[in-house]
């Protein structure tokens, strides 16, 4: 399980490292074999272990192919979609065509939301984290499902 925001740097090239706590987890699960896609709904990236990657692979292949709306979420997530390794030091390469989507530059954040990471330019995140926190205490911003949650 990945929890947290990470303040992580990106260097000229591009690489970040992936935080050490996470790097165990990522080797024992997919041999640090990551897939890099955008986020449909949010200007950041998702970053799945191979193993988690490939059961959304899955779901996508078996929705039906014919439905346009099905065509535009598979031409996003898999053809932005991207293989990436872990090098010896824990470091891997953002694309720049990602890099651009998400529009990371030095000062990124990589957000762990339980089977994937999202990665986001620092700003973004603070701003958008700022904004969550504010229309999560509006009154009747809480669905009834979720306030039935226990925390």
């Amino acid at each position: 399980m990945f929890r947290g925001a990470n303040a992580i740097s990106l260097d000229a090239k591009g690489r970040l490292a992936m935080p050490s706590r996470y790097r165990d987890e990522l080797d024992k699960r997919s041999s640090g074999q990551l897939i890099i896609t955008i986020d449909t709904v949010d200007r950041c990236l998702n970053v799945y272990p191979l193993d988690e990657w490939e059961i959304i692979e899955t779901k996508l292949k078996a929705l039906p192919s014919l439905r346009e709306e099905v065509k535009r979420l598979q031409r996003l997530l898999i053809g932005n979609a991207v293989d990436l390794e872990l090098d010896a030091s824990g470091r891997f390469l953002v694309p720049p065509r990602l890099r651009e989507h998400a529009r990371l530059d030095k000062k990124a954040m990589l957000v762990g939301q339980l089977n994937k990471f999202q990665l986001w330019d620092e700003d973004t995140w603070n701003a958008v984290s700022a904004a969550d926190l504010d229309a999560i205490q509006q009154p009747g911003a809480m669905p009834d499902e979720l306030r039935d949650l226990i925390l």
